[in-house]
């Protein structure tokens, strides 16, 4: 690193950022360039990127190929709104709805994926005329009003006066049972208590279930099998709209083009950003014709339809095919899990791998099993010392999590595992 790099910018930081805007490390890295799966420093100094800028550039970093087709669309045309025909946003859409589950095929586009969650929750009142929604404990679906508001995750609720209208149900967490029940003993006591609040609240106000599929913030937690079909049964009985939020999931992550896939749930709304743009800002909400029927007064976003993004995300959809990332992703996450696994039972800070595709956490525990994440602090350190970047997550922040870009090779797997085993 040039001397004082990261001196004088944590002292702009200091100076001109709000204090909200935190980051990771004592000695942080001034990261200036990304190539492939790797980030590199100004001393030059390169990092095995296991994180994506939170599971963004899943594509990888510098795609010749998407950078390609971002440049010639600059040269054409940088900016205009959804008030003009402009092709890449048409394209884009039907390339959605060629990928998005079962019938869902109207897309409206915005800039984020807190964006994306509030058209969502949007959507389902205006559809249902209902007002009031179920979200889960330990979620994370934005930092708007209304996405702040459906997220369980203390640590991101930050508004003092957030929305009421929503109900909070346990989340499916058989490792760590919210209602301290062992799994399948509990007979997916979790789906009792949305029945609770559906009799609680009456199902007649309720417009939607918000949930990620696979929670990402919330510590990497992959629901029992059997889960999503139930939560699909009870809101189709009850006439309430299954909201997922993929901004995280989506695109290849978990080794489908969409979580819901692993277990042939078709969400009424789906919600993507993230690795859609492989690190431009573009957000998409996608749902049926039905739904979408219902919004019909002026919706618009100046920047949710750029064509420059919209060309960005339709060369990832061709590289994603092209390369078979969803395989990838597969065969690569099954042989990180299992390299975590054979450590976790050499290393008792080690604890409950888990997964799904290159989606995986770990928990930092202290000899008496408890969370640790001043541990899980310190091994971050320890792996970015050691070349390796990678994330936290967790309701306590003790979740060690991997995230890679999913061009990841073999032998990059390997140097990851290394580098940890060193770590630890």
């Amino acid at each position: 690193m040039t001397p004082n790099a990261a001196t004088t910018l944590l002292r702009l930081k200091a100076e001109y950022l709000m204090p909200c805007v935190y980051h990771f490390y004592k000695d942080p890295p001034v990261i200036v360039r990304g190539e492939g799966a790797y980030l590199f420093d100004t001393t030059g100094k390169g990092y095995l990127d296991g994180y994506s800028g939170v599971s963004a550039m899943n594509a990888g970093h510098g795609n010749p190929a998407i950078l390609d087709a971002i440049i010639a669309q600059l040269r054409q045309l940088q900016h205009t709104t959804t008030i003009y025909l402009t092709e890449p946003m048409f394209h884009l859409a039907k390339a959605l709805a060629d990928i998005a589950p079962g019938d869902l095929k109207r897309t409206f586009f915005c800039a984020s994926g807190s964006e994306a969650n509030e058209t969502a929750l949007l959507l389902a009142t205006l559809h249902t005329e209902r007002r009031r929604f179920i979200a889960l404990s330990d979620a994370l679906h934005g930092r708007t009003k209304w996405a702040m508001s459906a997220t369980g995750l203390d640590l991101w609720r930050t508004d003092p006066f957030l929305l009421d209208d929503f109900s909070r149900a346990p989340r499916p967490f058989c490792l760590d049972c919210p209602l301290d029940l062992p799994f399948p003993q509990c007979g997916y006591a979790c789906i009792d208590a949305i029945e609770r609040i559906l009799r609680e609240v009456g199902p007649q106000h309720i417009a939607a279930l918000i949930a990620e599929p696979i929670q990402g913030n919330g510590g990497i937690i992959v629901p029992p099998d059997g889960y999503w079909q139930r939560v699909r049964n009870l809101c189709n009985q009850h006439g309430i709209l299954l909201i997922f939020d993929e901004v995280q999931t989506a695109m290849n992550r978990t080794g489908a083009w969409f979580a819901s896939e692993h277990w042939d749930v078709v969400p009424d709304i789906v919600t993507i950003s993230k690795a859609l743009g492989n690190g431009l800002p573009i957000a998409a909400t996608i749902t049926t014709d039905i739904i979408a029927a219902a919004y019909t007064r002026p919706g618009a976003a100046t920047f949710g339809a750029n064509p420059v993004s919209c060309a960005a995300a339709l060369a990832v959809l061709e590289f994603h095919a092209r390369e078979r990332l969803g395989d990838n992703a597969r065969a690569r996450g099954d042989q990180l899990l299992a390299g975590l696994t054979a450590l976790s039972e050499r290393s008792p800070c080690f604890a409950r791998p888990r997964g799904k595709g290159l989606m995986i956490g770990v928990d930092l525990v202290t000899p008496e099993s408890q969370p640790d994440a001043a541990g899980c602090d310190s091994l971050l350190e320890r792996l970015k010392d050691n070349g390796i970047l990678a994330g936290k997550t967790g309701s306590t922040r003790n979740t060690l999590t991997f995230m890679p870009p999913l061009i990841i090779t073999s032998e990059e797997i390997d140097t990851l595992l290394d580098a940890l085993s060193i770590s630890l």
